[in-house]
Protein backbone atom coordinates (compact mmCIF):
# COMPACT_ATOMS: atom_id res chain seq x y z
CA UNK A 1 0.00 0.00 0.00
CA UNK A 2 1.70 3.35 -0.62
CA UNK A 3 0.16 5.28 2.20
CA UNK A 4 2.79 3.31 4.17
CA UNK A 5 4.98 5.62 2.64
CA UNK A 6 3.51 8.73 4.70
CA UNK A 7 2.40 6.51 7.32
CA UNK A 8 3.53 8.42 10.19
CA UNK A 9 4.71 11.22 8.98
CA UNK A 10 3.24 12.24 12.13
CA UNK A 11 1.68 10.33 15.15
CA UNK A 12 -1.86 11.29 15.03
CA UNK A 13 -4.41 10.75 18.11
CA UNK A 14 -6.35 8.08 16.16
CA UNK A 15 -3.84 5.29 17.35
CA UNK A 16 -1.56 6.85 20.39
CA UNK A 17 -3.80 8.33 23.51
CA UNK A 18 -2.06 9.14 26.36
CA UNK A 19 -3.64 7.74 30.08
CA UNK A 20 -2.76 10.80 32.30
CA UNK A 21 -5.81 13.24 32.52
CA UNK A 22 -5.66 16.92 33.50
CA UNK A 23 -6.05 17.57 36.82
CA UNK A 24 -8.45 20.20 37.28
CA UNK A 25 -8.00 22.65 40.86
CA UNK A 26 -10.69 24.55 41.94
CA UNK A 27 -9.46 28.03 40.84
CA UNK A 28 -8.77 28.19 36.95
CA UNK A 29 -6.69 30.67 35.64
CA UNK A 30 -8.04 33.61 33.52
CA UNK A 31 -6.05 35.30 31.12
CA UNK A 32 -7.46 38.20 29.14
CA UNK A 33 -6.70 38.25 24.95
CA UNK A 34 -7.49 40.99 22.39
CA UNK A 35 -10.86 38.88 22.14
CA UNK A 36 -11.34 38.48 25.27
CA UNK A 37 -11.62 36.24 28.45
CA UNK A 38 -10.53 32.84 28.68
CA UNK A 39 -10.48 30.30 31.37
CA UNK A 40 -7.78 27.71 31.55
CA UNK A 41 -7.14 24.48 33.68
CA UNK A 42 -4.34 23.75 35.90
CA UNK A 43 -2.65 20.35 35.22
CA UNK A 44 0.25 18.51 36.58
CA UNK A 45 3.50 17.86 35.01
CA UNK A 46 5.10 14.36 35.43
CA UNK A 47 7.76 15.92 38.02
CA UNK A 48 4.46 17.18 40.05
CA UNK A 49 5.23 20.54 38.95
CA UNK A 50 1.63 22.68 38.28
CA UNK A 51 1.09 23.84 34.76
CA UNK A 52 -1.49 26.23 33.00
CA UNK A 53 -3.33 24.67 30.06
CA UNK A 54 -5.31 26.82 27.84
CA UNK A 55 -7.23 24.61 24.69
CA UNK A 56 -8.93 25.03 22.02
CA UNK A 57 -8.62 28.67 21.82
CA UNK A 58 -9.76 30.05 18.23
CA UNK A 59 -7.46 31.74 16.59
CA UNK A 60 -9.56 32.29 13.49
CA UNK A 61 -13.34 32.39 12.15
CA UNK A 62 -14.05 29.43 11.08
CA UNK A 63 -13.38 28.88 7.63
CA UNK A 64 -16.89 27.71 6.67
CA UNK A 65 -19.33 28.49 3.72
CA UNK A 66 -18.21 30.85 1.43
CA UNK A 67 -14.83 31.12 3.24
CA UNK A 68 -14.10 27.57 2.38
CA UNK A 69 -10.37 27.80 0.82
CA UNK A 70 -10.02 31.07 1.24
CA UNK A 71 -7.22 33.07 3.51
CA UNK A 72 -8.26 33.16 7.34
CA UNK A 73 -9.98 36.35 9.01
CA UNK A 74 -8.63 37.00 12.20
CA UNK A 75 -10.87 35.71 15.25
CA UNK A 76 -13.67 38.14 16.50
CA UNK A 77 -14.14 38.92 20.24
CA UNK A 78 -16.28 36.98 22.69
CA UNK A 79 -18.32 38.30 25.10
CA UNK A 80 -18.31 36.95 28.73
CA UNK A 81 -15.19 34.09 29.70
CA UNK A 82 -14.73 31.36 26.85
CA UNK A 83 -14.04 28.56 28.76
CA UNK A 84 -10.40 26.45 27.18
CA UNK A 85 -10.51 23.49 28.56
CA UNK A 86 -11.13 20.65 26.10
CA UNK A 87 -9.35 20.67 22.43
CA UNK A 88 -11.41 22.14 19.54
CA UNK A 89 -12.44 19.92 16.82
CA UNK A 90 -9.64 18.76 14.51
CA UNK A 91 -9.90 19.40 10.87
CA UNK A 92 -11.65 17.24 8.26
CA UNK A 93 -8.85 13.89 7.58
CA UNK A 94 -7.85 11.24 6.09
CA UNK A 95 -5.86 9.67 8.87
CA UNK A 96 -2.18 8.15 7.44
CA UNK A 97 -1.92 6.21 10.48
CA UNK A 98 -5.40 4.20 10.52
CA UNK A 99 -6.41 4.93 6.59
CA UNK A 100 -9.59 6.24 8.21
CA UNK A 101 -11.52 9.75 7.71
CA UNK A 102 -11.84 11.19 10.53
CA UNK A 103 -14.78 14.13 9.86
CA UNK A 104 -13.46 16.78 12.52
CA UNK A 105 -15.36 19.77 11.91
CA UNK A 106 -14.48 22.72 9.10
CA UNK A 107 -14.48 24.97 11.92
CA UNK A 108 -10.80 23.53 13.12
CA UNK A 109 -8.96 26.69 13.39
CA UNK A 110 -7.79 26.34 17.13
CA UNK A 111 -4.31 26.57 18.89
CA UNK A 112 -3.53 25.72 22.84
CA UNK A 113 -0.75 27.53 25.23
CA UNK A 114 0.87 25.52 28.16
CA UNK A 115 2.87 27.81 30.71
CA UNK A 116 4.22 26.80 34.28
CA UNK A 117 3.72 30.57 35.33
CA UNK A 118 1.32 33.65 33.95
CA UNK A 119 3.29 35.90 35.61
CA UNK A 120 7.35 34.95 35.34
CA UNK A 121 10.06 36.88 36.98
CA UNK A 122 11.50 37.40 33.45
CA UNK A 123 9.33 36.30 30.41
CA UNK A 124 9.36 33.04 28.69
CA UNK A 125 10.93 32.08 25.67
CA UNK A 126 7.83 30.67 23.24
CA UNK A 127 8.10 27.44 20.94
CA UNK A 128 5.19 26.97 18.52
CA UNK A 129 4.89 23.73 17.26
CA UNK A 130 3.79 23.00 13.50
CA UNK A 131 2.47 19.64 13.49
CA UNK A 132 3.37 17.01 10.30
CA UNK A 133 0.93 15.06 8.69
CA UNK A 134 1.99 15.23 4.52
CA UNK A 135 -0.05 18.09 5.00
CA UNK A 136 -2.99 15.68 5.15
CA UNK A 137 -3.60 14.56 8.69
CA UNK A 138 -2.88 15.17 12.39
CA UNK A 139 -3.63 17.97 14.95
CA UNK A 140 -1.65 19.87 17.52
CA UNK A 141 -4.21 17.73 20.71
CA UNK A 142 -1.76 16.88 23.72
CA UNK A 143 -2.95 13.17 23.47
CA UNK A 144 0.19 13.52 20.62
CA UNK A 145 2.01 16.35 21.82
CA UNK A 146 1.52 16.58 25.36
CA UNK A 147 4.10 19.26 26.80
CA UNK A 148 4.88 18.04 29.59
CA UNK A 149 8.90 17.17 28.35
CA UNK A 150 9.62 20.74 26.87
CA UNK A 151 7.90 23.30 29.59
CA UNK A 152 10.25 21.18 32.64
CA UNK A 153 12.84 23.51 30.64
CA UNK A 154 10.66 26.65 31.46
CA UNK A 155 9.52 27.99 28.41
CA UNK A 156 6.11 28.27 26.50
CA UNK A 157 4.94 25.68 24.13
CA UNK A 158 1.58 26.55 21.66
CA UNK A 159 0.36 24.15 19.36
CA UNK A 160 -1.72 24.54 16.84
CA UNK A 161 -4.32 23.21 14.01
CA UNK A 162 -4.48 24.45 10.39
CA UNK A 163 -6.31 23.11 7.55
CA UNK A 164 -5.09 20.50 5.64
CA UNK A 165 -4.96 18.22 2.24
CA UNK A 166 -8.16 19.84 -0.57
CA UNK A 167 -9.40 22.26 2.34
CA UNK A 168 -6.07 24.04 3.20
CA UNK A 169 -4.16 23.34 0.00
CA UNK A 170 -6.37 23.83 -3.03
CA UNK A 171 -5.11 26.37 -5.60
CA UNK A 172 -7.20 27.46 -8.58
CA UNK A 173 -5.28 30.46 -10.00
CA UNK A 174 -7.78 32.77 -9.34
CA UNK A 175 -8.09 35.82 -6.58
CA UNK A 176 -10.80 33.86 -4.65
CA UNK A 177 -8.27 30.60 -4.08
CA UNK A 178 -5.02 31.39 -4.94
CA UNK A 179 -3.55 28.64 -2.75
CA UNK A 180 -1.98 28.01 0.84
CA UNK A 181 -5.14 28.39 2.75
CA UNK A 182 -2.94 26.19 5.60
CA UNK A 183 -0.09 28.16 5.74
CA UNK A 184 -1.92 31.72 5.76
CA UNK A 185 -3.92 29.85 9.05
CA UNK A 186 -0.44 29.46 10.36
CA UNK A 187 0.48 32.85 9.93
CA UNK A 188 -3.01 34.07 11.35
CA UNK A 189 -1.81 31.51 14.23
CA UNK A 190 1.10 33.61 14.44
CA UNK A 191 0.00 37.11 14.61
CA UNK A 192 -2.22 35.97 17.48
CA UNK A 193 0.50 34.48 19.54
CA UNK A 194 2.70 37.81 18.73
CA UNK A 195 0.24 39.40 19.93
CA UNK A 196 -1.44 37.81 23.34
CA UNK A 197 1.48 35.75 24.33
CA UNK A 198 2.35 38.17 26.61
CA UNK A 199 -0.36 37.74 28.64
CA UNK A 200 0.61 34.38 29.46
CA UNK A 201 3.54 35.01 30.45
CA UNK A 202 5.66 34.61 26.79
CA UNK A 203 8.19 37.06 25.27
CA UNK A 204 6.37 38.24 22.12
CA UNK A 205 10.46 38.94 20.89
CA UNK A 206 11.70 35.54 21.22
CA UNK A 207 9.51 33.11 19.57
CA UNK A 208 10.96 30.06 17.68
CA UNK A 209 8.80 27.66 15.06
CA UNK A 210 9.52 24.30 15.15
CA UNK A 211 7.90 21.54 13.12
CA UNK A 212 8.77 17.64 11.70
CA UNK A 213 8.04 16.35 8.36
CA UNK A 214 5.51 18.59 6.99
CA UNK A 215 5.89 20.78 9.75
CA UNK A 216 9.53 21.06 8.88
CA UNK A 217 8.50 22.04 5.33
CA UNK A 218 6.21 24.66 6.70
CA UNK A 219 8.59 26.50 8.90
CA UNK A 220 11.36 26.64 6.15
CA UNK A 221 8.51 28.16 4.35
CA UNK A 222 7.96 30.54 6.88
CA UNK A 223 11.59 31.64 6.52
CA UNK A 224 10.79 32.24 2.53
CA UNK A 225 7.35 34.10 2.88
CA UNK A 226 7.10 37.66 2.89
CA UNK A 227 3.96 37.22 4.86
CA UNK A 228 5.57 35.50 8.31
CA UNK A 229 8.17 38.49 8.46
CA UNK A 230 8.80 39.75 12.03
CA UNK A 231 6.40 36.56 13.42
CA UNK A 232 9.20 34.65 14.44
CA UNK A 233 13.41 34.70 15.23
CA UNK A 234 14.11 31.03 15.53
CA UNK A 235 13.42 27.86 13.13
CA UNK A 236 14.41 24.62 14.45
CA UNK A 237 13.45 22.31 11.06
CA UNK A 238 13.24 18.13 11.95
CA UNK A 239 13.49 16.26 8.85
CA UNK A 240 12.30 18.60 5.79
CA UNK A 241 12.86 21.58 4.29
CA UNK A 242 10.68 23.65 1.75
CA UNK A 243 13.23 22.34 -1.20
CA UNK A 244 11.68 18.97 -0.97
CA UNK A 245 10.04 17.20 -3.73
CA UNK A 246 6.77 17.01 -0.97
CA UNK A 247 7.97 20.70 -0.49
CA UNK A 248 5.85 22.48 -3.12
CA UNK A 249 3.40 21.19 -5.54
CA UNK A 250 2.98 21.77 -9.24
CA UNK A 251 0.26 21.70 -11.41
CA UNK A 252 -2.40 22.42 -8.95
CA UNK A 253 -4.75 23.43 -11.37
CA UNK A 254 -4.49 20.57 -13.08
CA UNK A 255 -4.78 18.12 -9.61
CA UNK A 256 -7.58 20.66 -8.53
CA UNK A 257 -9.75 19.53 -11.95
CA UNK A 258 -9.19 15.94 -11.06
CA UNK A 259 -10.11 16.37 -7.47
CA UNK A 260 -13.71 17.27 -9.35
CA UNK A 261 -13.98 14.74 -11.42
CA UNK A 262 -13.43 12.01 -8.93
CA UNK A 263 -16.07 14.07 -6.80
CA UNK A 264 -18.56 13.83 -10.19
CA UNK A 265 -17.94 17.26 -11.28
CA UNK A 266 -16.45 16.82 -15.02
CA UNK A 267 -15.61 20.67 -16.04
CA UNK A 268 -13.29 22.63 -17.61
CA UNK A 269 -14.42 26.04 -15.81
CA UNK A 270 -12.44 27.09 -13.12
CA UNK A 271 -15.39 29.14 -11.18
CA UNK A 272 -17.76 26.19 -11.91
CA UNK A 273 -15.33 23.79 -9.39
CA UNK A 274 -15.11 26.39 -7.18
CA UNK A 275 -18.37 26.21 -6.31
CA UNK A 276 -18.67 22.92 -7.11
CA UNK A 277 -15.97 22.59 -4.43
CA UNK A 278 -17.74 24.51 -1.71
CA UNK A 279 -20.84 22.77 -1.63
CA UNK A 280 -19.66 19.67 -0.74
CA UNK A 281 -19.51 17.91 2.38
CA UNK A 282 -16.04 18.74 4.08
CA UNK A 283 -15.26 15.37 4.71
CA UNK A 284 -15.52 14.36 1.37
CA UNK A 285 -12.68 16.39 0.38
CA UNK A 286 -10.52 14.29 2.80
CA UNK A 287 -8.37 11.51 1.09
CA UNK A 288 -8.35 12.99 -2.28
CA UNK A 289 -4.01 13.20 -2.65
CA UNK A 290 -4.19 9.35 -3.73
CA UNK A 291 -7.51 10.03 -6.20
CA UNK A 292 -5.87 12.64 -7.81
CA UNK A 293 -2.34 10.87 -8.46
CA UNK A 294 -0.79 11.02 -11.98
CA UNK A 295 0.43 7.91 -13.20
CA UNK A 296 3.80 9.18 -13.24
CA UNK A 297 3.21 10.63 -9.42
CA UNK A 298 2.16 6.76 -8.27
CA UNK A 299 5.73 5.72 -9.42
CA UNK A 300 8.37 8.27 -8.43
CA UNK A 301 8.49 10.28 -4.86
CA UNK A 302 6.33 10.33 -1.98
CA UNK A 303 2.58 10.85 -2.48
CA UNK A 304 2.20 14.44 -0.89
CA UNK A 305 0.60 16.62 -3.52
CA UNK A 306 -1.93 18.99 -1.66
CA UNK A 307 1.05 21.27 -0.41
CA UNK A 308 2.32 24.91 -0.65
CA UNK A 309 2.40 26.26 -4.04
CA UNK A 310 4.00 29.20 -5.48
CA UNK A 311 1.02 31.54 -6.09
CA UNK A 312 -0.04 33.71 -9.10
CA UNK A 313 -0.09 37.76 -8.52
CA UNK A 314 -3.63 39.08 -8.02
CA UNK A 315 -4.66 43.18 -7.28
CA UNK A 316 -5.53 43.35 -3.49
CA UNK A 317 -4.55 39.47 -3.01
CA UNK A 318 -1.33 38.88 -0.51
CA UNK A 319 0.42 35.76 -1.14
CA UNK A 320 2.37 33.29 0.97
CA UNK A 321 4.70 32.89 -1.44
CA UNK A 322 5.08 34.99 -4.40
CA UNK A 323 8.44 32.65 -5.84
CA UNK A 324 9.77 29.30 -5.32
CA UNK A 325 11.26 28.49 -1.59
CA UNK A 326 14.46 27.51 -3.97
CA UNK A 327 14.49 30.89 -5.88
CA UNK A 328 14.15 32.97 -2.47
CA UNK A 329 16.96 30.85 -0.64
CA UNK A 330 19.00 31.85 -4.07
CA UNK A 331 18.38 35.42 -3.91
CA UNK A 332 19.12 35.56 -0.14
CA UNK A 333 15.55 36.64 0.25
CA UNK A 334 14.75 34.97 3.13
CA UNK A 335 13.53 35.78 6.70
CA UNK A 336 16.90 35.87 8.25
CA UNK A 337 17.49 33.71 11.56
CA UNK A 338 18.89 31.51 13.58
CA UNK A 339 18.25 28.12 12.30
CA UNK A 340 18.58 24.30 13.11
CA UNK A 341 18.10 21.83 11.19
CA UNK A 342 18.95 18.04 10.59
CA UNK A 343 17.13 14.68 10.48
CA UNK A 344 17.02 11.46 11.45
CA UNK A 345 19.85 8.47 10.61
CA UNK A 346 17.23 6.08 9.60
CA UNK A 347 14.68 8.31 8.15
CA UNK A 348 14.04 5.34 5.38
CA UNK A 349 13.39 2.86 7.59
CA UNK A 350 9.96 4.31 7.14
CA UNK A 351 9.90 3.34 3.44
CA UNK A 352 11.41 -0.14 3.70
CA UNK A 353 8.13 -1.81 3.44
CA UNK A 354 7.09 0.06 0.63
CA UNK A 355 10.37 -0.08 -1.17
CA UNK A 356 10.33 -4.04 -0.93
CA UNK A 357 6.83 -4.46 -1.95
CA UNK A 358 7.81 -3.16 -5.18
CA UNK A 359 10.89 -4.28 -5.65
CA UNK A 360 10.86 -5.98 -9.16
CA UNK A 361 9.57 -2.82 -10.16
CA UNK A 362 12.33 -0.68 -9.07
CA UNK A 363 15.36 -3.58 -10.03
CA UNK A 364 14.04 -3.09 -12.98
CA UNK A 365 12.93 0.81 -13.45
CA UNK A 366 15.53 2.77 -11.52
CA UNK A 367 15.00 5.64 -12.96
CA UNK A 368 11.59 6.34 -10.81
CA UNK A 369 14.32 6.74 -8.20
CA UNK A 370 15.36 9.93 -9.95
CA UNK A 371 14.00 12.98 -8.18
CA UNK A 372 10.85 14.75 -9.61
CA UNK A 373 13.27 17.83 -9.96
CA UNK A 374 16.02 16.35 -11.83
CA UNK A 375 13.47 14.09 -14.15
CA UNK A 376 11.71 17.22 -15.28
CA UNK A 377 15.17 18.89 -16.33
CA UNK A 378 17.25 16.03 -17.96
CA UNK A 379 16.12 14.43 -20.99
CA UNK A 380 14.70 10.72 -20.60
CA UNK A 381 17.61 9.17 -21.12
CA UNK A 382 19.70 10.90 -18.63
CA UNK A 383 17.06 9.96 -16.17
CA UNK A 384 17.68 6.08 -17.03
CA UNK A 385 21.52 7.05 -16.50
CA UNK A 386 20.59 8.60 -13.59
CA UNK A 387 18.45 5.89 -12.24
CA UNK A 388 21.09 3.35 -12.97
CA UNK A 389 23.78 4.97 -10.99
CA UNK A 390 21.67 5.45 -8.00
CA UNK A 391 20.95 1.61 -7.95
CA UNK A 392 24.65 1.13 -8.25
CA UNK A 393 25.75 3.55 -5.51
CA UNK A 394 23.59 1.71 -3.02
CA UNK A 395 23.38 -1.88 -3.64
CA UNK A 396 26.30 -2.17 -6.29
CA UNK A 397 25.52 -5.21 -8.08
CA UNK A 398 23.00 -7.00 -5.83
CA UNK A 399 19.55 -6.13 -6.41
CA UNK A 400 17.03 -4.25 -3.84
CA UNK A 401 15.82 -7.51 -1.38
CA UNK A 402 16.00 -8.49 2.25
CA UNK A 403 19.52 -8.89 1.98
CA UNK A 404 20.01 -4.97 0.95
CA UNK A 405 17.52 -3.36 3.64
CA UNK A 406 19.90 -1.44 5.23
CA UNK A 407 21.34 -0.16 1.96
CA UNK A 408 17.49 1.01 0.95
CA UNK A 409 16.85 2.35 4.41
CA UNK A 410 19.81 5.09 3.47
CA UNK A 411 18.51 5.38 -0.30
CA UNK A 412 15.58 6.68 0.89
CA UNK A 413 17.44 8.64 3.81
CA UNK A 414 19.00 10.45 1.49
CA UNK A 415 16.48 10.48 -1.55
CA UNK A 416 14.32 12.15 0.70
CA UNK A 417 15.28 13.81 3.81
CA UNK A 418 18.99 14.02 3.88
CA UNK A 419 20.27 15.74 0.79
CA UNK A 420 17.57 18.47 0.53
CA UNK A 421 18.72 19.65 4.22
CA UNK A 422 22.14 19.81 3.17
CA UNK A 423 21.74 21.97 -0.30
CA UNK A 424 19.04 24.06 2.47
CA UNK A 425 21.82 24.51 4.91
CA UNK A 426 24.56 25.18 2.19
CA UNK A 427 22.66 27.66 0.39
CA UNK A 428 21.09 29.66 3.28
CA UNK A 429 24.51 29.95 4.69
CA UNK A 430 24.81 32.98 2.69
CA UNK A 431 22.47 34.76 5.16
CA UNK A 432 25.58 34.45 7.58
CA UNK A 433 22.75 33.84 10.20
CA UNK A 434 24.06 30.98 12.62
CA UNK A 435 22.59 26.89 11.37
CA UNK A 436 23.33 24.65 13.41
CA UNK A 437 22.95 21.05 11.94
CA UNK A 438 22.41 17.85 13.54
CA UNK A 439 21.44 14.20 12.87
CA UNK A 440 19.33 12.08 15.22
CA UNK A 441 21.01 8.71 15.88
CA UNK A 442 19.25 7.92 19.43
CA UNK A 443 18.03 4.32 20.08
CA UNK A 444 16.38 3.24 22.74
CA UNK A 445 12.47 2.10 23.76
CA UNK A 446 11.77 5.37 22.78
CA UNK A 447 11.97 4.48 18.73
CA UNK A 448 8.33 4.16 18.97
CA UNK A 449 8.16 4.42 15.00
CA UNK A 450 10.72 2.37 14.25
CA UNK A 451 9.27 -0.53 16.68
CA UNK A 452 5.95 -0.26 15.35
CA UNK A 453 7.28 -1.32 12.07
CA UNK A 454 9.02 -4.38 13.26
CA UNK A 455 12.23 -3.09 12.71
CA UNK A 456 13.72 -2.72 16.33
CA UNK A 457 16.60 -4.88 15.13
CA UNK A 458 17.73 -2.14 12.88
CA UNK A 459 20.42 0.36 12.54
CA UNK A 460 19.25 4.21 13.43
CA UNK A 461 16.45 6.35 14.15
CA UNK A 462 13.07 6.15 11.75
CA UNK A 463 11.51 8.99 10.80
CA UNK A 464 9.49 10.77 13.56
CA UNK A 465 11.03 9.02 16.44
CA UNK A 466 12.66 12.15 17.64
CA UNK A 467 8.65 13.05 18.01
CA UNK A 468 8.36 10.65 21.02
CA UNK A 469 11.73 12.36 22.83
CA UNK A 470 10.21 15.85 22.74
CA UNK A 471 6.56 15.00 23.10
CA UNK A 472 5.01 12.98 26.11
CA UNK A 473 1.72 10.89 24.88
CA UNK A 474 0.84 7.31 25.57
CA UNK A 475 3.14 5.83 23.35
CA UNK A 476 6.00 6.06 25.41
CA UNK A 477 4.42 6.44 28.68
CA UNK A 478 5.37 3.59 30.59
CA UNK A 479 8.89 3.49 29.01
CA UNK A 480 9.62 6.96 30.45
CA UNK A 481 8.02 6.39 33.67
CA UNK A 482 9.90 3.37 33.96
CA UNK A 483 13.62 3.63 32.45
CA UNK A 484 16.42 5.94 33.53
CA UNK A 485 17.69 6.07 30.35
CA UNK A 486 15.01 7.31 28.68
CA UNK A 487 14.69 10.10 31.49
CA UNK A 488 18.35 11.33 30.73
CA UNK A 489 17.97 11.28 26.59
CA UNK A 490 14.22 13.09 26.89
CA UNK A 491 16.10 15.46 29.06
CA UNK A 492 19.11 16.08 26.88
CA UNK A 493 16.92 16.23 23.58
CA UNK A 494 14.47 18.81 25.21
CA UNK A 495 17.58 20.75 26.42
CA UNK A 496 19.06 21.43 23.40
CA UNK A 497 15.87 22.25 21.88
CA UNK A 498 14.78 24.93 24.30
CA UNK A 499 18.55 26.66 25.15
CA UNK A 500 18.46 26.61 21.31
CA UNK A 501 15.07 28.73 21.62
CA UNK A 502 16.24 30.52 24.68
CA UNK A 503 19.09 31.59 23.58
CA UNK A 504 19.76 31.09 19.63
CA UNK A 505 22.33 28.61 20.59
CA UNK A 506 21.75 24.99 21.71
CA UNK A 507 24.72 24.21 23.87
CA UNK A 508 25.03 28.03 25.42
CA UNK A 509 28.12 27.71 28.10
CA UNK A 510 29.10 23.86 26.59
CA UNK A 511 25.95 22.69 28.23
CA UNK A 512 25.61 18.97 28.58
CA UNK A 513 29.56 19.50 28.45
CA UNK A 514 30.04 19.08 24.71
CA UNK A 515 29.97 22.53 22.44
CA UNK A 516 28.10 22.37 19.55
CA UNK A 517 29.54 24.86 16.73
CA UNK A 518 27.36 26.30 14.40
CA UNK A 519 27.91 25.55 10.63
CA UNK A 520 29.94 26.65 7.88
CA UNK A 521 30.81 26.02 4.18
CA UNK A 522 34.08 24.68 4.65
CA UNK A 523 34.15 23.19 8.00
CA UNK A 524 30.26 21.10 7.96
CA UNK A 525 29.92 21.20 11.50
CA UNK A 526 27.06 19.45 12.88
CA UNK A 527 26.57 16.74 16.30
CA UNK A 528 25.32 13.38 15.93
CA UNK A 529 22.62 13.08 18.58
CA UNK A 530 23.44 9.51 20.23
CA UNK A 531 25.27 8.59 23.47
CA UNK A 532 27.85 10.02 23.76
CA UNK A 533 27.07 13.24 22.03
CA UNK A 534 29.47 13.46 19.05
CA UNK A 535 30.87 16.46 17.35
CA UNK A 536 31.80 16.22 13.46
CA UNK A 537 32.09 17.30 10.12
CA UNK A 538 30.47 17.01 6.82
CA UNK A 539 27.68 14.36 8.05
CA UNK A 540 27.26 11.42 5.35
CA UNK A 541 29.89 13.05 3.22
CA UNK A 542 29.62 9.92 0.69
CA UNK A 543 26.45 9.65 0.27
CA UNK A 544 25.50 13.49 -0.18
CA UNK A 545 28.35 13.56 -2.47
CA UNK A 546 26.98 11.35 -4.63
CA UNK A 547 23.51 13.45 -4.20
CA UNK A 548 25.57 16.60 -4.90
CA UNK A 549 26.95 15.42 -8.00
CA UNK A 550 23.49 14.36 -9.92
CA UNK A 551 22.34 17.88 -9.17
CA UNK A 552 24.79 19.51 -10.28
CA UNK A 553 25.46 17.36 -13.94
CA UNK A 554 21.61 18.49 -14.28
CA UNK A 555 21.94 22.11 -14.15
CA UNK A 556 20.44 22.25 -10.67
CA UNK A 557 21.61 24.52 -7.55
CA UNK A 558 23.49 22.43 -5.71
CA UNK A 559 26.30 22.36 -3.12
CA UNK A 560 29.34 22.00 -5.47
CA UNK A 561 28.32 24.87 -7.41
Amino acid sequence: MRAIMVLLFCMTAANISTCRKSVSVSTDPIVTVKQGKLKGSTSTLLNGSPYYSFKGIPYAQPPIGKLRFKAPLPAIPWKGIYEAIEHGAVCPQFDITSQKLIEGNENCLFLNVYTKSLKPVTKLPVMVFIHGGAFTSGSGNSDVFGPDYLLQHDVILVTINYRLEVLGFLSLDIPEVPGNAGMKDQVVALKWVKDNIAQFGGDPNNISIFGESAGSGAVTCHMASPMSKGLFHKVIAQSGTSIDDWGVGKDHVARAFRAGKVLGKDTKDVHELLEFLQSVPAIDLAGLTFKTETEEEKLRGLPVHFIPVVEKNFKNVEPFLNKSPLDILLAGETNKVPLMIGYNSAEGLLMLSDHLSKADFRNKNPEYLVPREISQKVPQDKTKEFGARIKKFYVGNNEFSNDTAEAIVNLHTDLNFAYSVHRFIHLYAASNQHIYQYVFNYVSDMNFVKISLGLAQMKGASHADDLFYLFYNGGTKNVYEKQEKAREIVYKVTKLWTDFARTGNPTPNNSLNVKWEPFTRTGKQYIKLEEPLCVGRAANRDRIQFWDNLYCQAGLPCIGN
